[in-house]
């Protein structure tokens, strides 16, 4: 019979939970942070290694699987899809590191000539109620014949090991409320430390967009912070399993928090907490597609969602909007699979660390049908 078949589990058993993601508690920074750039190959021409963009909701393609020898090969698959608005970036300076026995440290900085207000807003609580006088003496040092920065640049050159470019993204062309844009530090890889210093300082207060950084068919990593649930229990928190249905004071708990002695409760009990607001990278999202936005003459390109096999003039957003985002008008990627964080939330792509050589990795993407009907009910 079936039932003398099956075995049961008496006392052992998988831990419910990583203990690897401890402590489960909001994270202090709202922006992705990348701990770790790529391996920097000095034989590589000079390249920048990351970007951000705003997530302005899912949808889903249909394509054609390339795997020879697997049973879709050649086979119509539909897939979820993300799609991160990426307006171009503007770079603002550039830092040097140098290694020291406890790690990077920074030895100098050096900003361009002309900021932005919207990355000015970035270094205040408060911007109308201040005096705005952020930079004002930096600017000087471009005055007298750029000496002190010049110097600096030198001792870049001369010093420093690591080189990343201080850029922001350009949030007022993304519909938001939010004015101030964020501001991060991308490593340049490839070339020599001069190479890379020169790049940078060529880059100062010009705009580079995400097909510069990324390319189709390519594997990146994508790091953000999660949704926030709040406060919850264990069950949702950890998975654990619910106690029998005749409980007494609740069943979605945990049967026996632990034994008389030790006389305390042990860190890797499942507890109730803050679930989600926590920062948390993903790595290996396949870019289907990186799209551009509004021309020069300012009218949206009418056909960024169109494919060879789909010639509908439509673009990207979908009907009535991204619900809970609005209309993406600017450089668009498309990214298979769903992305930590909110609607409108900023999000780190960061170039893959690893060598990718897997066959879904090599694999090109030829786009059949992007749907852009209403993500709002069950309309057209």
């Amino acid at each position: 019979s079936v039932a003398s078949d099956m075995s049961h589990r008496k006392f052992e058993a998988p831990r419910h939970g990583s203990l690897g993601f401890l402590p489960r508690k909001r994270c202090v920074r709202h922006r992705g942070k990348v701990k770790k750039f790529p391996k920097d190959d000095a034989s590589k021409p000079v390249h920048l290694t990351a970007f951000m963009g705003y997530k302005a909701g899912m949808t889903h393609i249909c394509r054609d699987v390339d795997k020879p020898g697997s049973k879709i090969h050649k086979k119509e698959v539909v897939e979820a899809v993300s799609i991160v608005e990426t307006p171009p970036m503007v770079a603002v300076g550039v830092v040097g590191y140098i290694e020291t026995p406890r790690g990077l440290r920074s030895l100098a900085t050096v900003w361009a000539g002309h900021l932005n207000d919207e990355v000015k807003r970035r270094f205040y609580k408060n911007w109308y109620r201040s005096k705005k006088k952020a930079f004002t003496q930096y600017v000087k040092k471009y005055a007298d014949e750029k000496k002190a920065i010049t110097d600096d640049l030198a001792r870049i050159k001369k010093h420093c090991t690591v080189v990343r470019l201080l850029a922001h993204t350009q949030i007022r062309k993304v519909g938001l409320r939010n004015k101030k844009a964020h501001l991060m530090e991308i490593q340049i890889n490839g070339g020599s430390v001069a190479d890379k210093v020169d790049f940078a300082y060529g880059q100062f207060e010009k705009q580079f967009s995400v097909d510069s950084v990324f390319s189709q068919d390519e594997m990146i990593d994508v790091i953000g912070i999660t949704r926030g649930k709040g406060y919850e229990g264990v069950v949702k928190r950890f998975g654990i399993t619910r106690l029998p249905r005749k409980t007494h004071r609740g069943l979605r708990k945990v049967g026996c928090i632990g034994a008389w002695h030790p006389s305390r409760v042990s860190w890797t009990v499942a507890r109730t907490g803050q679930l989600g607001y926590h920062h948390r990278t993903e790595i290996n999202k396949k870019v289907f597609r990186i799209g551009k936005g509004i021309t020069a003459e300012n009218k949206v390109v009418p056909n960024n969602a169109s494919t060879d096999f789909d010639l509908t003039e439509k673009s990207i957003t979908p009907m009535g909007g991204f619900p809970h985002y609005g209309e993406v008008k600017e450089d668009f990627m498309i990214i298979k699979g769903g992305i930590a964080g909110a609607k409108k939330r900023v999000i780190t792509l960061r170039k893959s660390l690893l060598k990718q050589s897997s066959r879904s990795a090599l694999e090109k993407i030829t786009l059949k049908f992007i749907d852009t009907s209403s993500k709002f009910g069950h309309g057209r």
